[in-house]
């Protein structure tokens, strides 16, 4: 099994908000680290974000190996911490949103479906630290 697509949004916590960005296929069954060096020199992150599969009870899937592995792989190249962050339902969120809401025909679908999911997954995050933040004055 192998990662084809890697869905990125940038976001900011001072206003907490997510933002869809792009989306990048692999490159000979491997991830872009090329675009993905370009976008993090672009964008100047502090840290990277990455949407975890998992089953709906919470157990790992096939892929969720593959994800942790790509975890480390990010923070051992890049030097910025790695946030892992549930992404349960979220491609499934993204698809609904844009067909049933946006009405994107399926072609449109395809490509921007790992953006959004990639930005409710940063969403998410985002969310979790707003409220870790006001559990401390």
């Amino acid at each position: 099994m192998v990662i084809k697509k890697i869905g990125i949004a940038v976001g900011q916590r001072t206003t907490a908000t997510a933002t869809a960005l792009t989306t990048l296929k692999n490159v000979k069954q491997a991830p872009d680290w090329q675009s993905i060096q370009r976008l993090i020199n672009e964008w100047q992150p502090i840290a990277l974000i990455v949407g975890i599969s998992r089953q709906l009870n919470g157990e790992n899937n096939p892929i969720t190996p593959l994800m942790k592995k790509f975890c480390r792989q990010l923070e051992h190249r890049f030097q910025l911490p790695v946030y892992q962050q549930d992404e349960t339902l979220t491609t499934y969120e993204a698809k609904q949103l844009l067909f049933d809401d946006v009405k994107v025909n399926a072609t449109r679908l395809w490509a921007v479906q790992d953006q959004l999911a990639a930005q409710l997954i940063l969403q998410s995050w985002l969310n979790l630290q707003i409220g870790n933040y006001s559990d401390h004055p």
